[in-house]
């Protein structure tokens, strides 16, 4: 299903209430950036970078570090993330807004439509990404907020519960199976990017702004 069909599908009083977004691969453009840091931290961590790279997308980076070193314990899991986390707030090189995102802010702001970032980065690196990106920081929900992270819908719920928004109105916008997973889970209905499946396709941000005018297309 197209995102334009369904939001003219949608009666006016199910107008989506607020928007969600994730940040990498959504909001921000940061894929070498954080292809460059996990490759780093694999070949510091005695990995195979490929095998970091098949798994690290939408997760938080202690459930990637988890997965790819199942022999660490609990005290090296938390230094193993720190490590990661460090090499990627330190490098913002080449990190930008992706297509579309500072039009669709503008619209949110300019049409009073409550949104939030939900993101699986901490506090620090999601700020650091967002300004990197010359974005102006939202509602941010970041992966130290919540107890679980993606795929647990916890973020998308907080989030919601913070607008004051059901989040059975919301639209999530997201860019990994992970994501949607989180999103769908929580009850929203999610827009994917860059192909992946989820319950409304998207090419881009533009899309969500030229099709999401909710109020004066469904009006």
């Amino acid at each position: 299903m197209s995102l334009l069909s369904a939001v003219l599908d949608r009666p006016v009083a199910e107008a989506f209430s607020a928007v969600l977004l994730d940040m990498d691969g959504t909001l921000v453009d940061s894929d070498a950036a954080v292809e460059r840091s996990w490759r780093t931290w694999a070949r510091r961590w005695g990995v195979d970078p490929g095998a970091v790279l098949a798994v690290m997308t939408g997760n938080p980076a202690e459930t990637t570090v988890r997965r790819v070193r199942p022999d660490l314990d609990e005290a090296q899991v938390a230094a193993a993330t720190r490590d990661q986390l460090e090499l990627e707030c330190t490098d913002l090189d080449d990190v930008v807004a992706a297509p579309g995102a500072h039009e669709l802010l503008a619209h949110l702001e300019s049409t009073f439509t409550p949104y939030a970032v939900v993101t699986s980065a901490d506090t620090r690196l999601a700020r650091a990404r967002l300004g990197a990106a010359g974005l102006a920081l939202p509602l941010l929900v970041p992966r130290d907020m919540v107890a679980k992270g993606k795929p647990d819908p916890e973020g998308y719920l907080l989030a919601a519960d913070f607008l004051g928004a059901d989040v059975e109105d919301c639209l999530v916008v997201e860019d990994s199976p992970v994501g949607v997973a989180a999103g769908r889970a929580a009850g929203a209905t999610v827009a994917g990017l860059r192909g992946v499946d989820a319950d409304l396709a998207v090419d881009s941000l533009h899309d969500v702004v030229t099709t999401l005018l909710t109020r004066e297309v469904i009006a």
